[in-house]
């Protein structure tokens, strides 16, 4: 084998861990999203048809527009948040046609309704996106050419008002129950670390840098995947809270949001252990204990994973983790290796904000570490 192709060997093993990753979490965003954007699609598309067949207006843009921008494509819509969209288009659209009509359009124009847009919609609520949208909207209004307006300032605005309605309809007849879609992303998340572990154990096991290299790689690769799970468990909370149908499924979904926080910090305790691993390995250790115990961690990560994504009890998990920490002594797993034994210093660290993960106390997780 050449130098150059020896070169070329880790790179396309680093593309290859980086693109499934990404295709892996783009196919759960497809997944995830599919039910929420056929929803809005077919609002917009409601939209337009009320305003167009309904109330006569040729070309009824700000419908479909108001209904898409409201309801967005997020599975754990708030009616509050649909409607704040929904008002700002609409105030962005009456403010834009006054102005219009009043002193036409142009640069300076532009500059006075945003302004005025902007601050009627922090008049009317605290919400930035009510805000935002009302200037937005506004701008839209002024840069239309003259061929668009054809409705008249009052049709617009009834366009925009139509849309925001069939968004507010669809949010809150169509709104579902939010944990499956946090207990998805939990599942994944947890795979995710679960097989950093797997890499990682088989690394020790042969004393392999490359593979050690391979599960740091998978760990920076799973962070979107971390990332949505704190964004859907804060989302579908929010949502729950307003909602007078979920919101016995409060304590659930701040559990899982709580668990979102420990996992992460994980993660990053086992990316940590993983770019330390792969500074040791290579050397002919024998860590096959180690290895065993990190095959053992991975598996018990695996059963969080499926308690997570079930909502089943996660007390197998916790056995599992606690039988696990009891062992984590550095001298009986790494006798005489200073640098080995500090790979097993990291790996409480991680035992522990696992334990956390699977809900159990602060002081209880630590607390079942063996003491040396």
């Amino acid at each position: 084998m050449t130098d150059d192709t020896a070169r070329r060997r880790p790179r396309r093993d680093r593309a290859r861990v980086v693109l499934r990753a990404r295709a892996r979490q783009g196919w759960t965003r497809v997944r995830s999203s599919f039910v929420p954007l056929l929803q809005a699609s077919l609002a917009a598309g409601v939209a337009f048809a009320i305003a167009r067949y309904g109330l006569g207006h040729p070309y009824p843009f700000f419908a479909p527009v108001s209904a898409f921008v409201a309801l967005g494509f997020s599975p754990d819509r708030q009616v509050r948040r649909v409607a704040e969209l929904a008002i700002g288009v609409a105030v962005g659209v009456a403010l834009g046609d006054v102005v219009v009509h009043v002193i036409g359009s142009g640069w300076w124009q532009v500059s006075v309704v945003l302004l005025v847009a902007a601050l009627a919609g922090r008049f009317i609520d605290r919400g930035a996106l009510l805000t935002t949208q009302a200037g937005v909207q506004a701008i839209v209004i002024i840069g239309l050419p003259a061929s668009m307006i054809t409705d008249g300032a009052v049709g617009r605005w009834m366009d925009a008002l139509v849309g925001g309605a069939v968004a507010l309809l669809v949010a809150t007849l169509g709104t579902t129950d939010p944990r499956p879609r946090t207990r998805e992303a939990a599942r994944e998340a947890m795979r995710a670390l679960a097989a950093l572990l797997g890499t990682l154990a088989e690394a020790l096991r042969t004393d392999t840098r490359a593979d050690a290299e391979e599960a740091l790689l998978q760990g920076r690769a799973a962070e979107p995947e971390f990332a949505e799970w704190r964004s859907s468990a804060q989302g579908a909370r929010e949502a729950a809270r307003v909602s007078p149908g979920w919101m016995r499924h409060v304590d659930e979904l701040t559990a899982l949001q709580g668990a979102a926080a420990q996992a992460d910090h994980a993660m990053r305790n086992a990316r940590v252990l993983a770019r330390r691993a792969a500074s040791v390995l290579g050397e002919g250790r024998d860590l096959v204990m180690l290895a065993d115990v990190v095959r053992e961690l991975a598996d018990a990560t695996q059963e969080l994973a499926v308690a997570l994504g079930t909502g089943s009890s996660m007390q197998r998990a916790r056995t599992d983790l606690n039988g696990i920490a009891a062992r984590m002594d550095p001298f009986r797993l790494a006798p005489g290796d200073w640098q080995a034994q500090s790979l097993v210093l990291l790996l409480r660290s991680l035992v522990v904000d696992l334990l956390e993960t699977a809900g159990v106390a602060a002081d209880d997780a630590r607390a079942a570490l063996v003491e040396f």
